[in-house]
């Protein structure tokens, strides 16, 4: 059986867990500033849309880079399953 460290899950909860929070404040953020925000700067509020376009983007690729980490891990252990059971 191999001694290889694996990640600790908890990490990822916590990065999910800090995601989901970033994401809740864009919401509000975003929800207040439709509801109630003057648009002083038609331009600059136009970028700062963007950002947060760019924010959601960038955390749905790191989700999915996660996904394929822990794939990528559960594969190599069904692998090393699969050889201890064949010796």
């Amino acid at each position: 059986m191999s001694t290889k460290a694996t990640p600790n899950p908890d990490l990822r909860t916590d990065d999910y867990d800090e995601m989901l929070a970033r994401i809740d404040d864009a919401i509000a953020e975003l929800s207040d500033k439709i509801e109630n925000g003057r648009i002083r700067d038609p331009e600059r509020d136009k970028v700062r849309l963007k950002m947060y376009r760019t924010l959601g983007y960038l955390i749905r690729t790191r989700r999915k880079v996660m996904q394929d980490a822990t794939l990528k891990e559960l594969e190599a252990e069904i692998e090393e399953l699969k050889a201890d059971r064949e010796v």
